[in-house]
């Protein structure tokens, strides 16, 4: 009992005598810059992982002498990395329109 009374002392202590700690005043800007320029790099990767599959696709496509599960296969390849591609640059788009209604509801500089 006498250890359940000192550490909540203890702790109700630690509190109290604990100085606060303020945030640094940051640019909403800079934030902005930062997550925009993330979302660039992905975009930039992902569009160079989809030509990948574009070449892997048309590659197994030329190659597929006729066979049809290689060459289904091929097309299902191209249509996924079509696919994949259009949903991020969807997700770009929505990010530069979502980006743009926060600086103008926000303030700050584009």
């Amino acid at each position: 009992m006498k250890k359940i009374i000192f550490l909540t002392a203890l702790t109700l202590t630690s509190l109290i005598v604990v100085s606060p700690a303020y945030a640094q005043s940051a640019d909403v800007v800079k934030v902005q810059t930062f997550i925009k320029n993330i979302i660039q790099i992905l975009v930039t990767l992902s569009g160079l992982i989809a030509s990948g599959f574009f070449i892997w696709g048309g590659v197994g496509y030329i190659a597929s002498s006729g066979n049809p599960e290689s060459l289904d296969r091929s097309k299902k390849t191209i249509f996924y990395s079509a696919v994949g591609l259009v949903i991020v640059l969807g997700g770009f788009v929505l990010s530069n329109i979502i980006t743009d209604i926060a600086t103008g509801a926000f303030g700050g500089n584009p």
